[in-house]
């Protein structure tokens, strides 16, 4: 089987499987995914649920994070680790909304990617799923660790793996194919000792078999 015909067997197995499949960072405007985006570098998105509530009260236009005093974004965020990296990040994406695109956040991949600290797979994040525009595919660690045990890619870099899946996925499910594949990553093909025994795309996984043979995967 090609990796072609496995996504295409996939597609018509996901949404069966994930029917209601999306991204598990709460948020309202656009602006508050790009802040809970943001935040969710090296943090799990349940840890960023527990501080924006409270974060986007406090903060509700670009301009209020851009001109938050000095370590007090920094300690309403602290729980979510490297929290002066994120703070300065959040206020320069900030400022640059404010001064350059009045207030709003940017629909577009380029005008994204001007924000400072937003790259490539931040701006999918708020394309595809504040927006709806499907103009890449989220390669976060559990896109990357299913599209190789799949056999998607043999790339390691998380942009070369996104432009494999980009030519196997049909564009229109480029958002939802990312959170298929973490809803998956977090619910059954674990980091380590993936739950091969019950998954329910054994089948179509090259690396399943493996995983048994070696004892890895867990038992039924």
């Amino acid at each position: 089987m090609t990796a072609r015909e496995r996504v295409a067997k996939l597609l018509k197995i996901w949404p069966k499987v994930y029917p209601d499949a999306h991204t598990e960072l709460n948020f309202k405007t656009p602006l508050e995914l790009l802040i809970a985006t943001i935040l969710s570098a090296q943090c799990t998105d349940k840890r960023v649920n527990m501080v924006t509530p409270a974060l986007f009260k406090k903060y509700q236009t670009a301009k209020d994070y851009a001109n938050a005093g000095p370590g007090e974004l920094e300690n309403a965020i602290k729980s979510t680790g490297f929290f002066n990296s994120k703070a300065k990040s959040i206020r320069g994406a900030a400022a640059a909304i404010a001064e350059k695109f009045a207030g709003n956040v940017p629909s577009s991949m380029e005008r994204l990617r001007e924000l400072p600290g937003v790259g490539r797979k931040t701006a999918n994040v708020v394309l595809g799923n504040a927006f709806g525009i499907n103009q890449g595919i989220v390669v976060d660690t559990h896109v990357i660790r299913l599209s190789q045990r799949l056999g998607l890619t043999k790339q390691k870099d998380p942009e070369k793996i996104e432009q494999d899946l980009m030519k196997l996925v049909p564009q229109k499910y480029w958002a939802i194919w990312s959170h298929w594949l973490i809803w998956h990553g977090r619910r059954r093909c674990y980091a380590r000792k993936p739950d091969c025994a019950n998954c329910e795309v054994f089948r179509l996984c090259p690396s399943g078999e493996d995983f048994i043979r070696t004892g890895e995967a867990r038992s039924a």
